[in-house]
């Protein structure tokens, strides 16, 4: 109760003491008994009647629709009603020539009709007000759902919008993939015909050409091996989401192990050191694994500079990720693992960490040796459509190390089951 409720209600109790006060007078003083009986019942009807109604009213205020801070007005417009009435009966008493008789009961009637009214206009004031602030805010809110509805709307065309460029560049990437698989397949031939006529002319010429024609000869065959593994790169490129396979469970442990059995003459010549932590099992397309794990472990065997290579490989779970992008401890339960290739081999300057996922991109560093420059364009591209993200941390001479996600298996069965329990139910 607030304190203006607290004040109507003190008013209206003092208005109930003064007509039971003034009863009591008339009841001791008065002798004729129809006098007494007319005072009574002028006291309670004219007297006693506003101050319950007062007190009534401050008391069910806190009940009805009429917010809080429009109770003052209510309060100042019954003040404002006794007021007049105290103005205007101290005017006649104070008026020359007029005599008012406190028996008639003059003085009650004005109490009664100006307390009352006053009352009455406060609470119909109090009403108006709320019902025109109650207009105030549906007008404010319809307003704010017009241009909720209008930024809606605005969002839908830009959503469409975004929809249609998504599904054009996805056509134009399909595109560009048939016509970089066309292509490459296309130049195989010639250029295979190319290197054979070559190496021809290698071997049936090479006593009649001297030390330049020689030299321009190994050129020849040197660029056109190029062009061979620049063209396998393009197509092994083009086949991670043409010739891919479905994503199921794969063992890591095996995928690495094969892995280091093809690299196994490469690790020899050079003396490496390859040591790995557990590995786990995860979700995805074993082949475009293998690839991936044999590029990294290819590159850092390459690039490992003068010292034998020492090449680590680790695993751990990674957090799951809520909506707005914040790191939540997932515990056991990590929607993806996080998979490690170091090596401390040249390292890859700054400047050149993010260009070196781009297609037919090379270090150029010393001791580094050939290669198409599509590995690692294939690495990330492997790992993208695996859903995951692959990134390096390095400096120049204090090694590299890549990390790249995969999606969890047992994370991704559940969620797989709850699709289809979902599809099902639909």
């Amino acid at each position: 109760m607030t304190r203006w409720n607290r004040l109507l209600v003190g008013l209206g109790v003092l208005l109930m003491v003064g007509a039971g006060g003034s009863i009591l007078y008339s009841l001791g003083h008065v002798r004729q008994p129809e006098v007494a009986l007319l005072e009574v019942f002028l006291d309670a009807v004219l007297i006693g009647f506003p101050g319950v109604a007062m007190a009534y009213v401050g008391l069910r205020l806190p009940e009805t629709a009429i917010p809080s801070e429009f109770y003052s007005r209510i309060v100042a417009w019954t003040g404002a009603g006794v007021a007049v009435m105290i103005l205007v009966v101290g005017l006649r008493e104070l008026h020359p020539g007029v005599d008012l008789d406190p028996t008639n009961g003059a003085q009650l009637i004005l109490l009664s009709i100006s307390s009352v009214t006053g009352l009455l206009v406060g609470v119909q004031d109090a009403r108006t007000r709320t019902q025109a602030r109650i207009l105030e805010e549906q007008n404010a809110e319809l307003r704010r759902k017009y241009d909720l509805e209008r930024q809606n709307e605005r969002l839908r065309r830009a959503e469409r919008r975004l929809e249609e460029a998504v599904s054009e560049l996805e056509a134009s990437n399909e595109r560009l993939e048939e016509f970089a698989y066309a292509v490459s397949h296309d130049l195989q031939e010639p250029l295979r015909m190319v290197t054979s006529y070559l190496e021809l002319l290698e071997g049936r010429y090479d006593d009649e050409l001297d030390d330049d024609g020689r030299e321009f000869l190994e050129f020849a065959v040197d660029g056109a091996e190029r062009m061979r593994e620049m063209i396998d790169g393009l197509l092994a490129y083009s086949r991670v989401q043409t010739q891919a396979n479905p994503l199921e469970a794969v063992d890591l442990e095996a995928v690495l192990e094969a892995v280091l059995d093809d690299l196994q003459f490469k690790i020899e010549e050079r003396d490496a050191d390859v040591a790995s932590e557990p590995l786990p099992t995860v979700r995805g397309d074993e082949s475009q694994l293998r690839q991936v794990f044999q590029n990294l472990l290819s590159n850092a065997i390459e690039y490992a500079g003068d010292e034998p290579p020492r090449i680590r490989i680790g695993a751990r779970r990674r957090p799951a990720l809520e909506a707005d992008g914040a790191d939540v401890d997932a515990g056991d339960d990590g929607a993806a693992w996080e998979i490690s290739v170091s090596d401390d081999g040249i390292g890859i300057d700054p400047d050149d960490q993010e260009r070196i996922f781009e297609i037919f991109q090379r270090l150029r560093a010393s001791g580094a040796g050939s290669g198409s420059g599509i590995g690692l364009a294939i690495c990330e591209r492997i790992v993208e459509r695996h859903g995951g993200e692959i990134a390096v941390d390095s400096a120049p001479g204090e090694g590299s190390t890549f990390r790249f996600m995969l999606p969890d298996v047992e994370r991704a069965s559940s969620a797989r089951r709850l699709e289809t329990g979902a599809a099902t139910d639909r």
